[in-house]
């Protein structure tokens, strides 16, 4: 049985190793600054939510142990990754950050880490480790999922500000300059997610 110690000292590093969650939030930061990201963050934190739930009551498992519907969530999730990555290659100007923006934002957050087979993977293989036979699982599979969203929460805000402030004084061609090389990244994210092995 694993400490809570060791519990935090995991989920710190799995938030801050770079993964689609990360690039989504430094695409919608540069292309429509910190609010919209913020709300991009809240839509990825529904998203780790949602996967912590479906790991407590065994979906995620049953996701984990049928091929096809683990296929099938890894194309998804990839296809999704590389549409909004071709988008912020191939936009021709830089998005205001208008309220219309902000929901697009949470939508692009939410639907990156719903479309994450490893985000199930992670669950599964994480929080039996931490809970005790007998324990509920349900309320103790949330807590940790909160935990985690509460370290993302930090760290991409963080992430988001720093982006943010450097987009304020960027000319508006850099501005497209790292809309582009996001847009590159979430590109190459869902390409590996395609082709890798289960």
């Amino acid at each position: 049985m694993r400490s809570v110690w060791e519990f935090l000292t995991i989920a710190i590093v799995v938030t801050i190793t770079p993964g689609p969650g990360t690039a989504t939030i430094l695409r919608v930061a540069a292309r429509d600054g910190r609010r919209a990201a913020t709300q991009a963050i809240v839509g990825n934190s529904a998203g780790v939510l949602f996967w912590g739930a479906l790991s407590a009551v065994g979906v995620s498992s049953l996701i984990l142990a049928s091929r096809i519907a683990y296929d099938v969530l890894r194309i998804g999730g990839a296809a999704v990754l590389v549409v909004i990555g071709l988008r912020s290659l191939f936009a021709r100007k830089p998005a205001s950050a208008t309220a219309e923006r902000r929901p697009a934002g949470w939508r692009a957050g939410l639907i990156t880490s719903m479309s994450n087979p490893k985000l199930a993977a992670f669950f599964v293989a994480l929080f039996p480790q931490f809970v005790r036979p007998g324990a509920p699982v349900l309320p103790l599979a949330l807590a940790m999922a909160a935990a985690i969203v509460v370290f993302d929460l930090v760290w991409y805000s963080t992430l988001a500000f720093s982006v943010d402030r450097a987009r304020t004084i960027l000319r508006p061609h850099l501005q497209r300059r790292l809309e582009r090389v996001t847009g590159a990244v979430m590109v190459g994210f869902g390409a590996k997610l395609a082709t890798e092995a289960r």
